[in-house]
């Protein structure tokens, strides 16, 4: 009986956290500030005493579901208010501009001169002269402007005008066709075949990856040994 209350209780856990995930939103997954992360841990938390308590789960619960109310109002509050936005996610804050570093803004971002130096390498910059500004972001990453001269050659600077670029769309994955891919490019399985056969595949199972682009041009990933 205690296992079955024990399940029981793990099922309701798990419904509720994914219940108060899809409420809160994707952003603690895409977005993660300190904020989302300490709510993230607390939730989960939660989560495992709600899977663990058989006496009172109510009391859990009921947390669980408070915890995930407050994170929906204050995301609210966000959107709604720019006050409120800078109070809890704070702001952007500038640490080199210009050929400076400002000392009180590192201190600020609780950031010393050897993370910044790793923030800065992360991104390929090793040398700090070829950064005209860099802005740590309250996410806790680092946004680098590179002075003009260092950035990369873009093809508005050649005066070139190059067909813009749109999304490759899978066609073949692990050998199976994505079907709803292909009615959305307008082809049909013939058409796959046929293109199959031009590069020696006979089948879609010989394919690990095939993609086509907006001009019908596939490219395909044969499965290889392991």
């Amino acid at each position: 009986m205690e296992v079955l209350k024990l399940c029981l209780a793990s099922v309701v856990s798990f419904l509720v956290l994914f219940f108060v995930a899809k409420v809160v939103g994707h952003k603690q997954i895409s977005q993660l500030n300190f904020f989302d992360y300490i709510m993230g841990i607390t939730i989960g938390s939660i989560a495992a005493e709600l899977a663990t308590e058989l006496e009172e789960p109510w009391k859990p619960l009921i947390a669980m579901l408070i915890y995930g109310l407050i994170s929906v109002i204050l995301g609210w509050l966000m959107m709604k208010y720019q006050r409120t936005r800078k109070f809890i996610n704070g702001t952007p804050t500038i640490l080199l501009d210009n050929g400076k570093l400002y000392r009180k803004n590192m201190q600020k971002a609780k950031l010393d001169l050897s993370e910044f130096m790793v923030l800065c390498r992360e991104q390929g910059y090793f040398d700090l002269s070829s950064i005209q500004t860099a802005v740590y972001e309250y996410n806790g990453k680092l946004s680098i402007l590179p002075v003009s001269t260092s950035r990369p050659v873009t093809p508005e600077d050649l005066s070139l005008a190059p067909e813009q670029d749109y999304i490759f769309a899978e066609l073949i994955m692990d050998g199976h066709v994505l079907e709803e891919n292909l009615k959305r490019m307008g082809l049909d399985r013939s058409w796959l075949s046929k293109q199959l056969e031009k590069q020696g595949f006979h089948t879609a199972q010989e394919v690990f990856l095939a993609i086509c682009d907006r001009n019908h041009n596939l490219v395909c990933y044969k499965i290889g040994d392991q």
